[in-house]
């Protein structure tokens, strides 16, 4: 009765407590889901926030479960000016439109209630209610991506709680070559994503069938004689 009772008191502290809290869902949470990223750097482990933004979780669970992220990239270092060492990088399925699904509705910041902290995951996307499987992990505090006022944000949906150092290497590699917002922060040797995988929960693939596997066929051509 005891056990049961403490378990219950720590599931309503979960539900009272802000968002942050994923920084310490290091261990099976409830209402956090675990997964791991694993990369030719080194592994990162993420805890999404289901409970406060679950429209996003569900979608990049979904990548998951379906292996759409293995096999990809990170691609993109952006540090900052003033302090190299802060910034951000960003990977996924890149432009890659047989492992995309549909765009998911934009959860906010000031819907969520979970803001761009250090060690934060969010969704990269063109305009809200455009982000589909590319995604970016934050290092150092970046309020200017919280939504204020009519300026939209991105939607943060967890936390890092494994891998930092990975984070941190990834970020400090050599970066050039992009254009428009992404200038100068590609990395010049993009870092594989070789496998993301649930710690917590069973997978729930969307679809047996994997277009981005299939190879391109093409009928036979005999070469033409030039003469006809």
């Amino acid at each position: 009765m005891r056990h049961i009772l403490l378990s219950l008191a720590l599931m309503i502290l979960i539900a009272l407590a802000p968002p942050a809290m994923a920084q310490m869902a290091n261990k099976p949470t409830p209402g956090f889901v675990r997964v791991r990223l694993v990369t030719s750097a080194g592994a990162i482990v993420v805890a999404l926030d289901a409970r406060h933004a679950p429209k996003t979780t569900a979608n990049f669970l979904a990548y998951i479960d379906d292996g759409r992220f293995d096999d990809t990239q990170f691609y993109r270092a952006a540090r900052r000016k003033t302090d190299p060492k802060l910034g951000f990088i960003q990977g996924g399925v890149g432009t890659d439109a047989r492992r995309t699904l549909p765009a998911i509705p934009h959860e906010p910041t000031t819907m969520t209630g979970i803001t761009h902290q250090d060690a934060t995951i969010s969704m990269a996307r063109n305009a809200p209610g455009s982000a589909m499987g590319n995604f970016f992990l934050t290092v150092g505090s970046t309020p200017n991506m919280d939504a204020a006022g009519a300026y939209p944000g991105y939607a943060a949906f967890g936390h890092i709680v494994g891998g930092m150092d990975t984070v941190r290497r990834i970020l400090a590699m050599p970066t050039g070559g992009g254009e428009g917002a992404m200038r100068g922060q590609k990395l010049l040797r993009p870092v594989a994503l070789i496998r993301a995988e649930r710690i917590d929960g069973k997978a729930r693939p969307s679809s047996p069938i994997k277009p981005w596997l299939m190879k391109t066929q093409r009928k036979d051509m005999k070469p033409r004689n030039r003469a006809q």
